[in-house]
């Protein structure tokens, strides 16, 4: 192998599940402070998976005052802010750069600004066991609500889907979602997004995808089954569509304020995800807005670039 290739240290993980090749994949590129903006696109592309995550190292007093630099691309584009891939990188740094932890906390600075994940006692991260942990998103911004009329179509779906008691509305921690509540797990299960007509309304009104939720809470607690389908695929679990859910849940009562609960997604195409999510609601405004789940470490490997 020529000696003038680049080579960085990469790990693949599995977020928001203790068992491997379930959850949400990511990767995990390490010490990419020399790659430009081109060549990090190109190697999200490589990976062909729904986010990759590039890892910029600096000087340690300045990841002390502002964290981690972490970027987020999917394969057609870089993200101020997503989900999974904030705590799967934290975990992939919480073992391969345990100095980055601070009183057990890891704060990435991303596009979106400083988000702190905090670290449930755990001595690593290893094929055989899982790291939990919980990341604060961004306070919620409260978009429009949305004609249920033109939601339901643009879902595959009929009106009477709907629940009628819960608006669709834009929230946002980070990245603008459509929130959608339907009646049942059976409705849910019919969820098929005409992604061609939906791209261009939903950025119309200020969001980016759809995040469709049915109501599953029994005598155990609250519970919710949710789906999140994209142009080209669906997303087995989407950590910041969640931190917008609970905002949107905890707000009209729909779930309990200051308690944690659990969103399940991912389970209609067999890569089932747990995201634990908690939100404070005061008067209108929601605040504290905490997602969580664990990580599992799948492969590590080396990328060699000319």
């Amino acid at each position: 192998m020529a000696n003038d290739l680049l080579a960085l240290d990469y790990c693949l993980v599995d977020v928001f599940t203790t068992t491997a090749l379930a959850g949400n994949p990511l990767a995990v590129v390490m010490n990419t402070a020399g790659l430009t903006t081109a060549q990090m696109q190109s190697i999200a592309r490589e990976f062909n998976l729904s986010e990759t995550t590039f890892v910029e190292r600096r000087a340690a007093e300045i990841e002390a005052q502002e964290g981690v630099r972490v970027r987020i691309f999917t394969t057609q584009e870089e993200l101020p802010f997503a989900g999974h891939p904030t705590l799967g990188t934290a975990s992939v740094l919480r073992l391969t750069s345990p100095e980055t932890l601070r009183n057990s906390v890891l704060t990435l600075a991303e596009n979106v600004g400083p988000i702190p994940v905090r670290f449930a006692d755990a001595d690593g991260l290893c094929l055989e066991s899982s790291l939990f942990a919980e990341m604060t998103q961004r306070d919620p911004e409260f978009g429009p609500e949305l004609d249920p009329q033109e939601v339901a179509p643009l879902c595959g779906l009929s009106r009477d889907d709907l629940d009628p008691a819960a608006p669709p509305q834009v929230v946002s921690t980070g990245n603008g979602f459509a929130v959608v509540l339907l009646r049942s797990v059976e409705a849910l299960a019919r969820l098929c997004v005409l992604q061609d007509e939906a791209t261009p309304w939903l950025r119309a009104q200020g969001a980016r995808w759809f995040y469709v939720l049915a109501n599953t809470s029994d005598e155990n607690g609250t519970q919710y089954r949710a789906r999140m389908q994209f142009n080209g695929g669906e997303d087995p679990a989407t950590g910041s569509a969640a931190g917008s859910a609970v905002s949107y849940l905890v707000r009209r009562h729909l779930a309990p304020s200051g308690i944690q609960f659990l969103i399940r997604q991912g389970v209609e195409m067999g890569r089932p995800s747990e995201i634990f999510v908690a939100a404070q609601a005061k008067g209108t405004k929601v605040t504290d807005i905490r997602v969580a789940g664990s990580t599992v470490l799948v492969a590590k490997g080396k990328l060699f670039l000319p």
